[in-house]
């Protein structure tokens, strides 16, 4: 039978020509392996699923609770961190909240920080600064404005950037230590 010259012969279709062509991409769901025996499960095609646009890039990303990760995170998204993360979290013009699950020991930069867990690194805010009451930061904080809660745990030392604030002019009294505005105020009313 292995050297039968009809077995080795391509049968001949009855279908005409055409018909030999793959079908046209079907839209039904398809079908994986059953786990159990009479058991199907359905699965969306791909192509239906929503397709990544730029209006989710002013979206929430959350690294979730049981998720580690070691190295650099980037992006131009809010950050919600509940996991561990070891390295560079850089988010330039985004939100970045250290959930009260979350180990971070990275050094962060972004534009708002708020830590309700665990940080070991240090912080670069442009606005602002969060240590929330159960929250933990070992490191040096950058940034504007900060607000630590009663409670909260800080180790490190903190200096304020006025330089990341938008609003802020190098001639104005505003950007001068309170205690220089009001000794300028006091010597030129007393001319």
């Amino acid at each position: 039978m292995w050297g039968d010259k009809k077995a080795d012969a391509p049968a001949k279709s009855p279908l005409p020509q055409q018909q030999t062509q793959q079908p046209p991409k079907s839209t039904a769901p398809a079908e994986r392996p059953a786990s159990f025996p009479g058991e199907t499960k359905t699965m969306a095609p791909i192509d239906s699923y929503p397709a990544s646009s730029s209006s989710s890039s002013s979206g929430l990303a959350r690294l979730g609770a049981t998720l580690h990760v070691k190295g650099e995170i980037t992006g131009n998204e809010d950050l919600h961190i509940d996991g561990t993360v070891e390295g560079l979290v850089q988010l330039e013009d985004r939100k970045l909240t250290v959930g009260a699950s979350a180990k971070v020991t990275a050094d962060i930069i972004a534009r708002e920080v708020v830590v309700y867990g665990n940080v070991k690194g240090n912080l670069r805010a442009r606005d602002r600064i969060e240590i929330k009451k159960d929250g933990s930061v070992v490191g040096d904080l950058t940034t504007a404005r900060i607000m630590i809660e009663d409670g909260a745990y800080f180790k490190g030392s903190i200096e304020i950037d006025k330089t990341g604030d938008a609003s802020s002019s190098s001639d104005s009294d505003l950007d001068k230590p309170a205690y220089t505005r009001s000794m300028r105020t006091a010597s030129s009313t007393s001319s």
